[in-house]
């Protein structure tokens, strides 16, 4: 009888009310009975699905004109947690990368012999953080970069700058050769899909029929635009090319003359994504298995990620890869082996999760972290519904976000990073 109390007391409170006509009466009726029913399922053991576990991923809550962090969304809950990579330290790798190939080859660089070392630039989304740290890294690093009272670099694209003249960058040096923004340009598609590899193709066509012997160098945010860029125009030039991911489709055109390219550690986020559900769903402490090892054995190291507590966000660290190293690198769907031992299924028995990739055409999630975290799930006893989106609208996900009841935890890509709200208020219900 204990349990049917509180429930019987709402509905007689809603009954009077409701006869006595008061708005304000009813109100307080409703707000009665949907404590009462919170308070039923607290004692039948189920728990709302406003304080289930949350991971965000890959695109992390954030102003896509400011960069500036969604507080709200990163502290939905107490179990509410981002996990992606440093996008700055990945991307002063990236640009270091692109200004080493260029000092070690100073006497034939230059293919037209004009004195100016010219790059074209394939900007993904212009509204994504990690973007916005790749085009700035990349300037920064070849003394390109325009600098705004903050001290950061502009990132928006120039679109074509062959004279020079472009207020958004400005040409740097590199030995007595002067370093020049081509070209640059946000990949982005007739419907609105970003990070397009179709887009990237279609511009370094574009670009090379119009100024070829001027493009010296090829950078791109990604490999998946690189390797558009690479195979349309780029290996047949012998033009050195760089992108970012080190999905396995680079990594082994680096054998070709693909120059280089930025592991992000893909292994280490998938881990991250479901071992941080795994202990919110356990009750254990969220480092079990990260700075601490799990009962299996796994742990991380400093080299691996790093944590920012206030802004509750795992960090996986970036690795160069090149034509040294890139053997290491040929398989981008291979488990981190320090993480990958088998969790004993009674002690972390089955749990059911629902996580989104924002785009199903994306080559990065698609080729490679999506196969990883296929891995993790069975070696976490975590039973994963994995949802595609279209790339272009949120709704074509959270329309499939009909029934949270059914999920013990979450795990969400968004395809704009200022619409956590969408998500969250689904959970809100």
């Amino acid at each position: 009888m204990k349990k049917l109390f509180p429930l019987l007391t709402a509905a007689a409170m809603v009954f009077s009310l409701a006869g006595c006509g008061s708005s304000t009466a009813a109100t307080a009726a409703t707000s009665a009975a949907a404590g009462s029913t919170a308070a039923a399922a607290a004692d039948s053991g189920t728990v709302a699905n406003k304080d289930k576990p949350l991971v965000w991923f890959n695109r992390q809550p954030s102003n896509s004109s400011t960069g500036e962090l969604d507080k709200q969304a990163l502290n939905f809950n107490d179990k509410t947690y981002y996990v992606g990579f440093d996008a700055t330290q990945g991307a002063e790798l990236q640009g270091k990368m692109v200004a080493d190939y260029i000092n070690a080859h100073m006497d034939t660089i230059d293919r037209n012999g004009d004195g100016v070392i010219g790059y074209v630039l394939a900007i993904g989304d212009i509204g994504h953080n990690d973007s916005i740290a790749r085009t700035r890294g990349v300037r920064n690093a070849l003394g390109t970069a325009v600098k705004g009272d903050d001290g950061k670099a502009d990132y928006q694209p120039v679109g074509t700058n062959t004279d020079g003249s472009s207020k958004d960058v400005v040409d740097g040096k590199i030995g007595n050769l002067t370093v020049r923004e081509l070209a640059s340009q946000e990949m982005k598609n007739s419907a609105g899909a970003t990070w397009d590899a179709a887009t990237a193709g279609n511009a370094i066509g574009e670009w090379s029929s119009s100024f070829g012997d001027q493009i010296d160098v090829v950078v791109s945010n990604n490999d998946g635009m690189g390797m558009a860029m690479f195979n349309a125009w780029s290996q047949a030039q012998k033009v050195p090319t760089f992108g970012y991911d080190a999905n396995s489709d680079a990594v082994a055109a680096i054998a070709d003359g693909y120059s280089g390219t930025i592991s992000q550690h893909a292994d280490v986020q998938a881990y991250l994504t479901l071992k941080v559900l795994r202990n919110l769903l356990d009750g254990s402490d969220v480092m079990n298995g990260i700075s601490t090892a799990d009962d299996a054995g796994n742990v991380l190291t400093d080299s691996d990620y790093k944590y920012v507590e206030d802004e509750r966000s795992f960090y996986a660290l970036n690795l160069a890869v090149t034509a040294d190293n890139y053997k290491d690198f040929m398989d981008s769907t291979v488990t981190y082996k320090p993480v990958s031992a088998q969790l004993d299924a009674t002690a972390h028995p089955t749990k059911k999760v629902w996580l989104d990739t924002y785009n199903s055409a994306d080559n990065f999630l698609g080729s490679t972290y999506l196969p990883l975290l296929q891995k993790y799930d069975k070696l976490m006893n975590l039973s994963v519904d994995y949802i595609a989106g279209d790339g272009q609208t949120e709704s074509n996900i959270t329309n499939r976000l009909g029934n949270p009841g059914e999920y013990d935890a979450f795990a969400i890509n968004m395809v704009k990073t200022d619409n956590a709200a969408s998500y969250t208020a689904l959970l809100n219900q």
